[in-house]
C-alpha cells in the first residue's frame, strides 16, 4: 500500500529527473558529484507520526534506499527518544542499515536542554543528557551528533555559555571519534558570524558546523529578524562537517522558490571545496514529503551536473 501510494504521487518528479544522466548519479559514494546526497529523517516527520501508515524510524533506511535510491540516513532523535540506550533496538536498526547497504550519518538531537544555559547546572544537565546520543552515533557508526546552542543573554554572554557547554560535550566525544556539530537552528545561532565566532572560542576539532540553507530565522513574530542566508553558509562552511539542503517549494522547473540552489552549492563546492554528504531536508506543505523528497533530489542532482561541467 504504502508503495503504491508513492509511485502514484512522485510519477511526475520521477519523471522530470529521468533526464539526467542515470549514471552520473547511479552511486554517490563512486565520485561522480560534486557532491554526496544523503537524507535527513525530519524530511519524513508527517509519515512517521501518522499511524495509520504503519512506519517507524526503523523503517527508515528501507525507505530512504528502495524509494530514493540514496545510501546514507541523518537520524533524528525524537523518532527513538527512548531507545538511545537500547542496545537490542540499535542492534536492529544497524542490521538493517547493513541489510540495505545504507550507511549512518549522524543523529540531530533535540529536547534535550540547552548547551547554553544560563545557569551552570541547567547547562551541565544539558551536556549530560547529550552523553547517550554520543554513544548511540557511536554505536550506529555515525560520525556526528548535530545539537542546539541556545541560550540567553548578551551576544557575548552567549557566546561564552555556548562555548563552555559545546567544549565539554565535545571533550566527552572526543574519545568517542564523534563530532559535535551545531546547525543554525534560531536565535543567535542563526546569526553567522555569532556561531562562527562560537566555533573559533571552542577550537576544538570535533566541534563543528552543520549548516542549514534555510534556518536563518533569529527572531520570529511581530518584529522577524532574517539573516543572509548565503552570508551565514559562507561564514560557517569553514567549519562544516556536514551540509542541510532545506528545501520548501518548488517552481514548475523544479527550482526550490527560496533558495538559489546553484548559487548555495557553489559556495559549499567551489569556494570552500566540501564533497561530503548533502542532506535533504523536506520541510514543504504543497506538495506531500515524497515526491518533496524527490523533486529535493533531482534538484541537487541537477545543480551536481551543472557544477561538473564546470569543473570538467
Amino acid at each position: 500500500m504504502f508503495r503504491r501510494q508513492f509511485l502514484k504521487a512522485t510519477a511526475a518528479s520521477i519523471a522530470a529527473s529521468a533526464v539526467l544522466s542515470q549514471d552520473s548519479f547511479a552511486d554517490h559514494h563512486e565520485g561522480h558529484a560534486p557532491f554526496k546526497i544523503s537524507l535527513a529523517e525530519w524530511s519524513l516527520h508527517r509519515t512517521l507520526r501518522d499511524k495509520s501508515k504503519n512506519l517507524t524510524n526503523l523503517d527508515f533506511p528501507r525507505i530512504t534506499k528502495r524509494e530514493f535510491g540514496i545510501d546514507a540516513v541523518e537520524y533524528v532523535n525524537q523518532f527513538f527518544k527512548d531507545k538511545a540506550k537500547d542496545t537490542k533496538y540499535l542492534s536492529d536498526l544497524k542490521q538493517r542499515c547493513s541489510d540495505e547497504g545504507v550507511k549512518s550519518l549522524l543523529i540531530m538531537v533535540d529536547g534535550e536542554g540547552n548547551l547554553g544555559a544560563p545557569k551552570d547546572q541547567e547547562r551541565t544537565t544539558a551536556v549530560e543528557n547529550h552523553y547517550q546520543w554520543v554513544d548511540a552515533a557511536k554505536y550506529l557508526g555515525c560520525h556526528s551528533i548535530r545539537v542546539n546552542a541556545g541560550s540567553r543573554g548578551s551576544y557575548e554572554e552567549q557566546q561564552k555559555l555556548a562555548t563552555d557547554g559545546l567544549r565539554r560535550l565535545s571533550e566527552y566525544a572526543k574519545p568517542h571519534g564523534l563530532n559535535v556539530i551545531v546547525e543554525n537552528h534560531g536565535g543567535l545561532s542563526s546569526n553567522g558570524a555569532w556561531l562562527a565566532g562560537v566555533m573559533k572560542m571552542v577550537n576544538m576539532e570535533n566541534c563543528g558546523t552543520l549548516p542549514d540553507f534555510g534556518n536563518f530565522h533569529i527572531r520570529r513574530g511581530a518584529n522577524p529578524e532574517e539573516y543572509d542566508r548565503y552570508k551565514g553558509v559562507d561564514e560557517l562552511m569553514p567549519y562544516a562537517k556536514a551540509v542541510s539542503a532545506k528545501t520548501h517549494d518548488f517552481d514548475e522547473n523544479g527550482n526550490e522558490t527560496h533558495t538559489d540552489y546553484e548559487k548555495m552549492m557553489r559556495i559549499v563546492c567551489e569556494k570552500h571545496g566540501y564533497h561530503g554528504y548533502v542532506g535533504i531536508e523536506y520541510e514543504g506543505g504543497k506538495v506531500g514529503e515524497m515526491e518533496g523528497i524527490s523533486k529535493s533530489k533531482a534538484l541537487l542532482e541537477s545543480v551536481a551536473k551543472k557544477l561538473s561541467k564546470k569543473a570538467g
